[in-house]
């Protein structure tokens, strides 16, 4: 399968960190004598590296608050290096095919491996193994030198979305280390992943637009998102910021926060788009959409108070609800299948009501720590289920590989 990495040079508006990162990109090419251009001759913005779900500063605190032994920092450690993902003795199971839905799926052998590999990187980025490594490295190059199809029913765009942006995330912890193919790994996701992406952005498998929930935009928008920082692509990555802003499927971030509420303690809230349906994929929506938001907060782009904080108001409706808390519901219509036939929730729905996910230290410690907002009860929710784990920690099924986890080593400060 031929595979070429995409090269792009489109500026972007300045944004949160916008000023600085031009000032570094304008050096940078000063330095080098030459920068490709756009066609008003600016120098292109540089994208960070480390720069999706870690930065620089979360790892080496990370580093520093295990080396010492402080919690909670080594709880969260102990938690990692227990996990059999996390282990240097990982074996690959690369395939050509990967299947999500109908016949043959074999889905969690990439969901598996995804897990081994991050949790392996982090390892090595916060303990220094080598072993570590190069176990995520081999996991990561038997895949991009096996893996050309993503394939099955519908669910093949949850595929291609969940393992799209988790898969660019271990490579990003990889980047520069001389055993990974980073080469070879690029072509993989622009080829691979990002046409499927891309295709339900865009035609949503040829329903009504809003037939799919929010998760499938959000899985989907966040590996565009992250394939556009790996392979340095900027209009993948504008593509991305651009649908979290104003898409018209249920992804963005008003279809995804219909409505807006306030508690009887003044605090905003904001109804999550599948919080008639249930709860652990109402969960699981806070983890799509803060990987997103943290990964374009580590590239200069604040989306996370983006609308006046308005998902910083629906992981506080969320939490507050699965805290076993009461919480307003308007009554949710949609359009589903080819003819955009209604659909209605009327009650927020009570199924899988405080399933535990690792997705609250992310949210707690950006919006309490890093913007010192009152985030009551997600601050709750984080500390109930603190430690945070990853893939393995939250049973076989696939939900429990739909985030990388282990927010409480990467996260508190």
């Amino acid at each position: 399968m031929s595979r070429t990495s995409p090269r792009t040079s489109h500026s972007r508006a300045l944004s949160r960190r916008g000023l600085l990162t031009a000032a570094g990109a304008l050096a940078a090419a000063a330095g080098a004598g030459a920068a490709f251009t756009n066609a008003a001759g600016a120098a292109p913005l540089a994208f960070t590296h480390p720069g999706m779900l870690h930065n620089a500063g979360d790892i080496n605190r990370a580093r520093l608050r295990v080396a010492a032994g402080t919690d909670p920092w080594r709880s969260g450690w102990n938690k990692l290096t227990a996990n059999p993902h996390a282990q240097s003795t990982w074996t690959p199971r690369a395939t050509a095919t990967i299947i999500r839905g109908g016949t043959g799926q074999n889905y969690s052998l990439l969901s598996n491996d995804i897990a081994a590999a991050y949790q392996n990187a982090l390892r090595w980025r916060v303990g220094g193994t080598e072993a570590n490594a190069r176990c995520a490295a081999g996991i990561l190059n038997a895949w991009s030198s096996t893996l050309t199809t993503v394939t099955g029913n519908a669910d093949r765009f949850l595929a291609a979305g969940i393992y799209g942006w988790q898969l660019a995330n271990a490579a990003e912890l990889l980047r520069d280390h001389p055993a990974f193919d980073l080469a070879s790994f690029q072509e993989m996701m622009a080829d691979v992943f990002y046409p499927l992406n891309n295709q339900f952005l865009t035609r949503h498998n040829d329903a009504c637009v809003t037939n799919y929930w929010a998760n499938w935009d959000l899985c989907n928008m966040a590996s565009v998102l992250a394939i556009g920082i790996l392979n340095e692509d900027r209009a993948k990555y504008d593509q991305a910021v651009a649908y979290f802003r104003s898409g018209a499927g249920n992804g963005s971030i008003t279809h995804a926060v219909p409505y807006l509420h306030t508690d009887s303690d003044g605090y905003a809230l904001g109804q999550w788009q599948e919080s008639g349906r249930d709860q652990g994929h109402t969960v699981m929506g806070m983890g799509q959409m803060g990987a997103f938001c943290e990964m374009a907060w580590n590239q200069g782009d604040d989306l996370y108070g983006y609308d006046g904080n308005r998902f910083m108001k629906a992981a506080q409706y969320v939490a507050k609800y699965n805290l076993g808390q009461e919480v307003p519901f308007t009554t949710y219509t949609w359009g589903t299948g080819q003819n955009c036939a209604r659909q209605s929730h009327t009650v927020v729905s009570s199924a899988s009501r405080g399933q535990a996910r690792p997705v609250w230290a992310m949210l707690h410690y950006h919006y309490n720590r890093r913007k010192y907002l009152d985030d009551k009860y997600i601050s709750r929710m984080c500390f109930s289920v603190a430690p945070e784990g990853g893939g393995g920690d939250y049973g076989s099924a696939s939900g429990g590989y739909d985030q990388l986890g282990f927010g409480t080593l990467m996260y508190a400060k």
